[in-house]
């Protein structure tokens, strides 16, 4: 016996806020995603593929610390320079053929001057060759569903199969954060001069590094300018318990590229507010049991709600208990047995939480089920008489 799906929507209404204001980017393209709710705040063009410039050094540097995780490489490893590498213009941390640097001083070559030299030597140390490297890029990518993505150099040279949307940018990012927190300071430092030999070429171009905003801090992650993106970057910053990743593409200069990533984070900080709506063990619904000690049970979020809710005007949360009833005895207290679904103005996917039984509830005993077994009965012939009398 199954009972129809409940929707139970008077059970949480709460006092929140309208959405806020949409930013209007002068980026050709952007993406701006709080990763502490997992919430999707800007898309503009995010899935349009463009060229990422320097930006797609991400996608190196991701290759780069795999090898690392795998312990194909250590810090230690060092790796020859190739006259192909010397030669590469545009950034460069100055390499020549007589060097072997470090993968250390590859990453912070990479991260922090933006060096297309070291990039070809990542690329031909791990992959013998930067086209080899490159179609391993573009495979990896589809394993981490970054559909938008294809790869034909490992700096970001410009070249027609050089692509990669906002979107995939601030997927590799996520994971730059997520996976690899033992290296991802290094995109927070400000200067690296490998063996004194840039210093024109020192500084960390992010612009964010060295803004000390009095409420949240950027600490990440790359630049990329050429003729044809325009200028970009992928950024994150945190303040408090947030932190947010945004990518922004295809604006006219270094100024305006400056001034919209940090407008963007102030947005994004101060035009969204993180809330507990819901405490855990709250009991939001019931749901009927079936063949058990007790004839319902208490729904209940296992964890503490907790939203990213637009800030101005209040306005209500549209909620709902949802579940397929009855629940089947016996079953333990925190087993899953539906799911509050959220609706929040201005987002368009709703905030799905896991609902769990409140308490344990015990198989019942032979009157239980002889009651159950003979209400099931009576249903079923009650069902049968209203089909023939229609029919």
């Amino acid at each position: 016996m199954r009972l129809p799906r409940v929707a139970l929507v008077a059970a949480l209404t709460l006092s929140v806020a309208l959405p806020a204001g949409a930013f209007e980017t002068r980026a050709r393209a952007a993406w701006v995603y709080d990763m502490t709710t997992q919430t999707v705040l800007l898309d503009k063009n995010a899935h349009e593929p463009l060229p990422p410039a320097s930006m797609s050094k991400l996608m190196t540097l991701n290759m780069l610390f795999e090898a690392l995780r795998d312990g194909r490489v250590n810090m230690d490893t060092t790796f020859a320079v190739s006259t192909r590498a010397r030669k590469m213009g545009g950034s460069t941390m100055f390499l020549n053929e007589m060097d072997r640097p470090t993968v250390r001083e590859l990453m912070q070559g990479i991260a922090i001057n933006s060096g297309n030299d070291a990039c070809v030597v990542v690329a031909e140390g791990l992959a013998g060759s930067e086209d080899n490297f490159a179609r391993q890029m573009t495979e990896r990518a589809r394993q981490l569903d970054m559909n938008d993505s294809h790869f034909a150099n490992a700096s970001g040279w410009p070249a027609p199969e050089q692509r990669m949307s906002m979107h995939d940018l601030g997927v590799i990012a996520t994971r730059l954060i997520t996976e690899f927190p033992e290296y991802y300071p290094l995109f927070a430092e400000t200067e690296y001069n490998y063996k004194d030999r840039a210093p024109a070429n020192a500084h960390n171009r992010n612009p964010l590094l060295r803004i000390k905003a009095a409420d949240w801090q950027a600490d990440g992650l790359k630049t990329g300018h050429t003729e044809e993106a325009g200028f970009g970057l992928v950024g994150s910053a945190v303040m408090g318990e947030r932190r947010i990743i945004f990518v922004v593409n295809g604006l006219a200069s270094e100024t305006d590229r400056a001034q919209e990533s940090e407008a963007i984070a102030n947005w994004a900080f101060r035009q969204f507010v993180l809330k507990t709506v819901v405490e855990k063990g709250t009991r939001l619904a019931e749901a009927p049991v079936w063949l058990g000690s007790a004839s319902k049970v208490g729904l209940v979020p296992a964890e503490d709600v907790r939203l990213l809710l637009p800030a101005g005007a209040l306005e209500d949360v549209k909620a709902e208990a949802v579940f397929d009833g009855p629940a089947r005895a016996p079953f333990k207290a925190g087993d899953p047995l539906g799911q509050l679904v959220i609706h929040i103005p201005g987002l368009d996917e709703p905030t799905v939480v896991p609902l769990v039984a409140q308490s344990d509830v015990e198989k019942g005993g032979f009157l239980v089920r002889l009651r159950s077994a003979a209400a099931h009965l009576f249903s079923r012939a009650a069902q049968t008489a209203s089909d023939a009398a229609g029919s």
